[in-house]
């Protein structure tokens, strides 16, 4: 794993590029660390983390105050191990959620706790998610106990 902290300028590029994705507000920050692991980049803070993958921007689990601005699905305690082992979503593991669109990065938060689980892209929008009940909602990116969790804690 090498690291470094990467310059203004190119944290300038890194903030444009994740402001293109995302439609949240971002603490202001003026040097970024970089650690580059094999196909992945993970781009850290004093308050957030982000992973790069190939051209995805995705919120670390471990940036709860970012993660609280994305759009989430609440998931039935049955689907918890099988996100947490990598799965995707499934309309019937869900059973609430918030307006989003299409390809948005969405936040999976179990039903007791209200703890974020996991972070993904989603396949359909929130309202063409309301007249299915099955198949895949939202593509698993990011989950508690993955490669990216494990190297960032």
């Amino acid at each position: 794993m090498k690291s470094n902290f990467i310059s203004k300028r190119e944290t300038s590029e890194v903030f444009k590029e994740i402001f293109k994705q995302w439609i949240i507000t971002l603490p202001k920050c003026k040097n970024l660390k970089m650690f580059k692991v094999e196909n992945y980049t993970i781009f850290t803070s004093n308050d957030f983390r982000v992973i790069k993958i190939k051209d995805v921007y995705i919120p670390s689990l471990l940036s709860l105050d970012i993660l609280k601005q994305f759009p989430r699905v609440v998931i039935d305690m049955n689907a918890i191990k099988f996100i947490c082992n990598g799965a995707n979503i499934m309309r019937p593991g869900i059973i609430n959620f918030s307006k989003f669109s299409e390809k948005d990065i969405v936040c999976v938060v179990d039903k007791s706790h209200n703890k974020f689980l996991a972070v993904g892209k989603s396949i359909i929008s929130s309202e063409e998610m309301k007249n299915i009940s099955k198949g895949v909602i939202i593509k698993n990116l990011h989950y508690i106990g993955d490669v990216f969790w494990e190297n960032m804690k």
